[in-house]
């Protein structure tokens, strides 16, 4: 926590220079770095890309055997060394200083190398490693760590990057899941009658469609009602002779195309249902179970 506490109080202009440079790249952001440093910047290189800035990891010793050329004079390249004095990195840095590739160099040692030759420097704080004898990279690897996730924050702010932005990178996994739309889970292929079927012929609907339920529609094509298993039993004395429109439950709980799927599994936990019709203009456009919402990975 102290090494965190003194970084956050070393962040100046510097670190706002470092916004605008990857701001203004017209290509990626190179991450780069050697040893404990290199795993840093893989989890930077991943982390800017999957929150609007493309970026990309080039290590620095295949560097100097043709990854070189990965470097373009549209890129800005951001290179991680504790020590800034990492001697696989020299070939990197000539490369860019070559080419007027902008440099954000992140060092502890603001008189080393890769500082020298930077554009823009950002300095790790002089913070003590936590293995206890000031050798084993700890403190300063969760430094830089934390230096990559603010930068990537801030460019997230000025791009004004969203949810719906991230679910475009990050589509898999639990998070791809909870940033589904209904609309992506959702059947088409609604069951709906009208007030006048008879129930005979709604129940077909429902055996037919497998969803459990049908829905019941006006002249116009809106959602008015649902037929369920339970309105079924509490109108199983004389069923076969009544209509949809009197054994239907009115107004209904629906959801729109565009709402999270999780919002949609909330609504149907909360009520102890399993589905939701899914609507655009009170006319009824899919339905979604909450198996569908299992099978995506919400649960």
């Amino acid at each position: 926590m102290t090494g965190l506490d003194q970084l956050a109080g070393a962040l100046d202009a510097e670190f706002d220079r470092a916004v605008e440079a990857i701001l203004n790249a017209q290509g990626r952001v190179i991450v780069s770095g050697m040893g404990k440093s290199g795993h840093i910047a893989r989890k930077i290189a991943a982390t800017l890309a999957s929150t609007g800035t493309p970026a990309q990891f080039v290590h620095p010793a295949e560097a100097s055997h043709g990854d070189l050329g990965m470097v373009t004079q549209a890129d800005v390249a951001l290179v991680l060394s504790n020590s800034g004095e990492t001697p696989e990195l020299a070939d990197l840095i000539a490369h860019t200083r070559r080419f007027r590739i902008p440099l954000i160099g992140v060092a502890s040692r603001p008189g080393s190398t890769l500082l020298r030759q930077s554009d823009v420097v950002l300095v790790l704080p002089a913070a003590e490693e936590a293995c206890g004898n000031g050798i084993v990279p700890t403190t300063s690897t969760t430094m830089t760590l934390a230096l990559g996730d603010a930068l990537a924050v801030a460019l997230m702010e000025h791009r004004q990057f969203t949810a719906e932005h991230f679910r475009t990178f990050h589509p898999g996994g639990k998070l791809g899941a909870l940033l589904s739309k209904v609309g992506d889970l959702m059947h088409r292929d609604v069951p709906v009658v009208t007030e006048d079927t008879p129930m005979t012929d709604a129940l077909l609907v429902i055996s037919q469609k497998g969803y459990g339920v049908t829905g019941v529609v006006d002249q116009a094509g809106a959602l008015i009602g649902i037929i369920t298993d339970g309105d079924l039993r509490r109108h199983m004395d004389g069923l076969l002779t009544l209509r949809a429109g009197e054994v239907m439950t009115r107004n209904p709980r629906v959801i729109a195309p565009d709402a999270l799927a999780e919002s949609a599994l909330a609504q149907m936990q909360d009520r102890k249902i399993t589905c939701l019709f899914v609507v655009e203009n009170a006319v009824p456009s899919g339905i979604l179970h909450i198996h569908d919402c299992l099978r995506a990975g919400l649960v």
